[in-house]
């Protein structure tokens, strides 16, 4: 089941867009990163992601 009309970010880290998820609930306004891997490595790839593009 595609579920379109859920809100989207792009994550700080990878620069990929993701979409709203139930655990992210409560504190949506708050999420920055994609996943795990991406909040472990914030500090070292988050430069590179910017000046991959």
């Amino acid at each position: 089941m595609r579920k379109p009309h859920l809100p989207q970010k792009m994550c700080i880290v990878c620069g990929r867009p993701f979409s709203w998820r139930k655990k992210w609930a409560r504190d949506w306004e708050q999420v920055k990163y994609c996943s795990e891997r991406c909040r472990r490595h914030r500090s070292d790839s988050s430069a590179s992601a910017t000046d991959a593009k």
